[in-house]
């Protein structure tokens, strides 16, 4: 289980408890370092690829990355099928700024040559 974006899988740690106030002395009860798997907050979207739907895991903190982008009108590193609250202008203005990247890779500035 792993983000389908960024690689995000389980990672391993310790957890532990602490036991204050218990009778009995102080390190009768101390406490215990128990081994434990961390699991990410993985969601299941629809993303848009090549043009065909695909049902993926991405994990939260990618979600969140993909719908800000969208709204601040800044092009996503992928696209979701259902993004809430995008407006056409958001959408016009992802258009326009990927238009101008085309353009001004085409267009090759001269050097100036001593």
């Amino acid at each position: 289980m792993k983000c389908y974006n960024c690689d995000k899988g389980i990672m391993f740690g310790r957890s532990h408890t602490h036991h204050r106030g218990v009778a009995g002395g102080r390190w009768k009860k101390r406490a215990p370092k128990t081994q434990k798997l961390f699991y990410p907050n993985l969601q299941p979207v629809m993303i848009l690829e090549n043009g065909k739907d695909v049902r993926v895991r991405l994990c939260t903190k990618c979600i969140k990355r993909i719908k800000k982008d969208t709204t601040d009108g800044v092009k996503p590193f992928l696209m979701l099928k259902h993004v809430p609250n995008i407006t056409p202008k958001t959408v016009e203005k992802i258009e326009v700024e990927e238009k101008d990247k085309k353009l001004t890779k085409k267009v090759k500035k001269p050097t100036k040559k001593s």
